[in-house]
């Protein structure tokens, strides 16, 4: 190893990189606990709730918005329209677009599990002044929005 490398561990920056990325470990370990009895996982919730959001999003659109592949959306809605949560709809207007839109057991489901989230969201927060809350979401969306960027200039 050469003796002028800098190592991870010495940047000034690391305590942050490990911190965001522990945390967010363990915030999606306890969504997932906190789901389990409802039978999903997170990634289940993130279309769950943009379906309830954005009824008759395209495929598409809501891979996009999930920062996801195609092919994890073809992975996880057949799973999903199987338990008849799902159910895709061709658009009248493009027979090539499919739309997505929850079923009534679906919509039933997503009521409850945004329950189950929102109350794990104060469990979580409550302790931290709403202000640095708003601040850490600041800094968090620009962090996102500087990742996406390069990630577009990258392809």
């Amino acid at each position: 190893m050469d003796e002028n490398q800098v190592l991870p561990w010495d940047h000034p920056r690391f305590r942050s990189w490990i911190a965001v990325g522990r945390a967010c470990q363990m915030m999606q370990q306890a969504l997932s606990r906190a789901l389990a009895p409802l039978d999903i996982k997170p990634p289940h919730l993130d279309i769950l709730v943009n379906l309830y959001r954005f009824e008759g999003i395209s495929q598409q659109e809501l891979a996009r918005k999930l920062l996801v592949g195609r092919s994890n959306m073809s992975m996880l809605l057949p799973q999903m329209e199987k338990r008849g949560l799902v159910e895709r709809r061709g658009d009248p207007a493009d027979k090539r677009v499919l739309r997505l839109y929850l079923t009534e057991s679906g919509n039933a489901l997503t009521r409850k599990a945004m329950v189950i989230q929102t109350e794990l969201i104060e469990a979580t927060l409550s302790a931290t002044p709403l202000e640095e809350c708003l601040a850490m979401a600041e800094v968090m969306e620009a962090l996102t929005r500087r990742l996406q960027s390069e990630e577009k200039l990258a392809c």
